[in-house]
């Protein structure tokens, strides 16, 4: 199966570099989703499904026969950072880079999409899922919750993510959890303002801050990567009003609890909660607690993974077990819920600038192996 073409490969790559240009962040994708979907319209799908739990877009190929739904997806956000690269399709918005890899990612869709194009598959259908919102963590669980899936519920679904690290072009695929749960936690503190020559007059957060900050870090349970895995990194604090006359009457702390499993987040956040606590009513301060960016684990479906597995083998593309899980996190864990999925990784260079660096940007080689897995992948399952 010689797939995609070398004059295709060249297209998705251009297209790919028209995306990188003009990255939109998780819920304002208006623009990317409608060039996906006049890039869908020349493959001449059998549905379209647009303003999917938000700006998503699902492409649908039927088959003749009656056969199992099976869904690949990519992401179509990029990410607040302001890129820095002397690349001729870099970014042109400020403060904004496709610097995770997404565009890289719908282009290996696309790929899909001209194939299933030309040649449906002989039963059952294909979904090519264009996800929203995934670096905040509430694209897909906007996807599923909207009606319209009901219409594309997948029987499998399929994903990749490129890894820096990686020699390029090499796989790790493992069953089992692989992407870490994850959670903001912000912190509100609130106590009494006063003149900062009457400190005394006041009720000021500037203990609790001091002690929570260390406190929240040491609840880590170490850095091996096992079942009781924790990490805490504090991302961002402030206090009081920057003015030289006032005592501080409120704070915040904003922290990542990260965690190998859900399970394993529901006890951290109690003991999270429990230290806040403590804190504030040693320092007569009443608080607030609130999450944001809510990941669940990632876990792959062994069913699945031996799809995959079947698929590499037959591409004879170099793969292992990798290391699982990583560290980072990943929304896709929540299609697990409709049927069996499984997310391989896909690496970038060994000595390749990291996700959600400055500097970061997709490698073009990767659009061909991308799109032989998972069209080895689909042709097995639904030919």
């Amino acid at each position: 199966m010689y797939f995609p073409t070398d004059l295709e490969l060249a297209e998705l790559a251009a297209w790919r570099h028209e995306l990188h240009r003009r990255p939109e962040i998780s819920g304002e994708e208006a623009e990317t989703a409608r060039a996906v979907r006049a890039a869908l319209a020349l493959t001449s799908p059998d549905k379209v499904i647009a303003y999917l739990g938000g700006h998503g877009v699902a492409a649908v190929y039927d088959g003749t026969d009656e056969g199992p739904t099976v869904m690949f997806r990519a992401e179509l956000d990029g990410l607040p950072i302001e890129e820095i690269s002397d690349l001729p399709y870099r970014s042109t918005v400020a403060g904004k880079g496709h610097l995770c890899g997404h565009d890289g990612h719908m282009a290996i869709l696309m790929a899909l999409a001209n194939e299933f194009g030309r040649q449906r598959p002989r039963r059952g259908r294909v979904v090519l899922m264009f996800q929203p919102a995934e670096e905040n963590g509430a694209g897909a669980a906007a996807v599923i919750e909207d009606s319209k899936f009901a219409e594309i519920v997948p029987d499998y679904a399929f994903s990749l993510h490129n890894l820096p690290g990686l020699p390029l072009g090499h796989v790790a695929l493992d069953s089992g959890p692989v992407n870490c749960a994850s959670r903001g936690m912000k912190v509100e503190l609130f106590g009494k303002t006063s003149h900062a020559s009457l400190p005394e007059d006041g009720t000021s957060p500037m203990l609790a801050v001091a002690g929570l900050m260390p406190d929240l870090t040491a609840l880590a349970e170490g850095g091996a990567m096992n079942a009781n895995f924790a990490l805490v990194t504090v991302t961002h604090a402030r206090m009081g009003e920057p003015a030289f006359g006032i005592a501080p009457g409120h704070a915040e702390i904003w922290a990542t609890l990260r965690t190998t499993t859900d399970a394993g987040m529901a006890g951290i956040v109690a003991r999270a909660e429990a230290l806040v606590a403590q804190r504030a009513a040693q320092a007569g301060l009443t608080f607030a607690v609130s999450y944001h960016d809510v990941f669940h684990h990632c876990e792959n479906a062994p069913e699945a993974v031996a799809h995959l597995r079947h698929a590499l083998q037959q591409e004879e593309v170099a793969h292992d077990s990798g290391v699982f899980p990583i560290k980072a996190s990943e929304d896709f864990g929540r299609f697990a819920a409709s049927g069996p999925s499984a997310m391989f990784y896909l690496g970038a260079g060994e000595n390749y600038p990291q996700l959600h660096n400055p500097d970061y940007d997709f490698p073009d080689a990767l659009i061909a192996i991308g799109a032989r897995i998972f069209m080895r992948t689909a042709r097995n399952l639904l030919d």
